[in-house]
């Protein structure tokens, strides 16, 4: 077996060969009369993978260097051809994808020239089966009024919370009663459906992916794969496995990429450059207890290590540690990348530390999404600071002053979320949930299921509140200029909100079908001011250029590609996980860190 170095110097030098020398392989996809087929995704896959030493529950052991051997993946040209460096003489797997067409996947050599026919997909099921999940979540037929859009918003907001709808896993036809197991469940899990939507939506889903599935030419196709794609170049890296919960990550100004996986509480540092990557469990304490806080939560899932909950990322301005936040304890953590050492800072108060973000005066900043407050951690004096945020109504004060003891009650395996009543505004649970600070140092959050953006004043820590004219902003980012991007996750858009003029702007997003798209999250590219998107339903990554007022449709390599956050390299380089929950809906059950080379940084 190779070591991990050879295998770099290897690539490294036959890299260097193949550009000097423009010898690649190449990939020619052509119809079936012969003619080239442009803008096809074509992936190549080594056969022979670095051997890893899975003994640690079935994950590399921690603190020990490994190596993952990547999938790249290009567009071919208007000349049908994509061209690949990576794995010259080395045993590959080749596959292409378009829509509407059969895919097609040979094993070949790297570097040899190959010819591949592709052809369309004529069986209407097989078809309907190709398609990305907004294009069935598009064909679910919840009635033409008000309340009905309503209804169906709702059922992306709560329903799609960590998972696609529409995806290969909800299509073949089900039982009401089996709808309703699944609801119960994914309700003990945290999904706040309310109770009117309780009693409608299993017989409703019954009926229509009934109605769908023997029905197939109902579902519309997705979204066209236009020639800007051509020149871009995807790289994905397999981590974790099936089990696992790939949630949000971070590139680092020393160039490495941190992973965490919130099920099993291990954070994965991976090189881009090398392929290397080493795994650090989180820090425990002889406390800690299986699941955290809520003990009772995964229950029923098959396998997970979670004591914290490992979930958002934050490097400091100043030195370069990582924060992060743990959904499942009362705790800050922080990581020294040079040191490799893990630092729990415990807090008194505060539940479900969610997404994290740290100032120019190195102060940490993050929501606290289950007791409705934004907590700020000063380094300098070692405290915290929580600061509360407005509850709606009489019911939401008393739920959120009692949520230790309802944690409790969770905790002990009491079924209390299954117990409640909900009412059509998430009474109880506002959820904060996405921050950002402006340039002039304000804080800006997302109440999730509030329909609120919120500001804290950066000089008088005064909290302002706005209400949103859509449902479920998720998580926001700044742009260069001071404006909020906002992801509206069941309104199938982006919004910008300028704080000077407190005024509201929708960007739909261009998905086909219109409207299908469910935005988990964004992030703005400052130096060029893109914003980038997640395509949680399509498969997709988005770009919006702000000052060019244009958009990109990216498609990802798999099916069922369900990312929560964005990363963007100072070179314009974007990464971002797939993280469905559970990850063996993902089409190889594999959860991968992908790299997307857009065009711009390709020239």
């Amino acid at each position: 077996m190779k070591s991990h170095l050879f295998r770099y110097l290897l690539c490294v030098i036959t890299f260097l060969i193949a550009s000097i020398s423009a010898v690649a392989s190449q990939v020619t996809v052509v119809d079936e009369k012969g003619n080239p087929l442009s803008n096809v995704m074509v992936t190549q896959t080594p056969l022979e993978i670095y051997q890893l030493d899975k003994s640690d529950h079935g994950y590399v052991p921690e603190r020990t260097l490994a190596y993952i051997d990547p999938s790249h993946t290009r567009f071919t040209d208007d000349k049908g051809q994509a061209r690949f460096l990576h794995y010259q003489g080395e045993p590959v797997r080749i596959r292409i994808r378009a829509p509407e067409m059969a895919d097609v996947m040979v094993e070949t050599v790297g570097g040899d020239a190959i010819e591949l026919e592709m052809k369309p997909i004529t069986d209407a099921l097989k078809l309907a089966e190709s398609r990305p999940a907004n294009t069935w979540l598009a064909a679910l037929d919840f009635g033409q009024d008000e309340a009905a859009e309503e209804l169906k918003k709702h059922y992306i907001l709560q329903c799609g919370f960590c998972h696609q709808q529409g995806s290969a896993f909800f299509r073949r036809p089900r039982a009401r009663e089996n709808w309703q197991e699944i609801m119960d469940r994914m309700i003990g899990y945290g999904a706040r459906i309310h109770d009117n939507a309780q009693e409608t939506l299993p017989d409703l889903l019954a009926t229509e992916y009934r109605q769908l599935y023997e029905n197939p030419a109902s579902i519309p196709k997705g979204t066209s794969w236009l020639p800007m794609i051509q020149e871009s170049h995807i790289t994905s890296w397999p981590i974790g496995d099936a089990f696992s919960q790939m949630h949000d990550l971070l590139h680092h100004s020393n160039g490495l990429i941190y992973v965490g996986d919130n099920l099993q509480d291990r954070m994965y540092e991976i090189n881009p450059e090398t392929g290397e990557f080493t795994v650090y469990k989180l820090k425990r304490e002889v406390y800690d207890e299986h699941g955290g806080l809520m003990g009772a939560r995964l229950a029923s899932f098959p396998k997970h290590e979670t004591y914290a909950g490992i979930h958002s990322f934050a490097e400091s301005p100043k030195d370069g540690n990582i924060f992060i936040t743990t959904s499942y304890q009362q705790r800050l953590v922080e990581f020294d990348p040079k040191t490799k050492e893990f630092t729990n800072h415990h807090m008194d108060a505060g539940y479900y530390p969610h997404t994290i973000r740290i100032d120019k005066q190195d102060r940490v900043w993050f929501t606290m999404a289950l007791s409705n407050q934004v907590a700020m951690f000063d380094r300098v004096e070692k405290r915290f600071e929580l600061f509360d945020l407005p509850s709606r109504n009489t019911q939401e004060s008393l739920t959120i002053s009692f949520m230790g003891i309802i944690l409790k009650l969770m905790e002990w395996g009491v079924p209390i979320a299954n117990w409640v009543s909900i009412d059509e505004q998430s009474s109880g649970l506002p959820m904060p949930y996405g921050i950002d600070i402006t340039p002039n140092g304000d804080i800006w959050f997302a109440r999730l299921l509030a329909d609120s953006i919120g500001k804290i004043d950066a000089k008088t820590k005064q909290v302002t509140v706005y209400e949103t004219p859509f449902k479920g902003p998720r998580r926001l980012r700044t742009d260069s200029k001071g404006n909020l991007w906002i992801a509206a996750f069941p309104e199938s858009m982006i919004v910008k909100f300028d704080p000077i003029k407190e005024a509201f702007t929708n960007y739909p997003i261009p998905v086909y079908p219109l409207g299908s798209e469910s935005p988990y999250s964004l992030n703005v590219d400052t130096e060029r001011d893109i914003v980038w998107i997640n395509g949680n339903t399509s498969d997709a990554l988005y770009s919006y250029e702000i000052d060019a007022d244009k958009w990109t449709h990216y498609p990802m390599p798999k099916r069922v590609t369900f990312t929560r956050d964005v990363e963007i390299a100072p070179n314009g380089d974007v990464y971002t996980t797939n993280s469905s929950f559970p990850s063996w809906h993902i089409e190889d059950a594999q959860p991968t860190l992908i790299r997307l080379k857009p065009v711009y940084s390709m020239k």
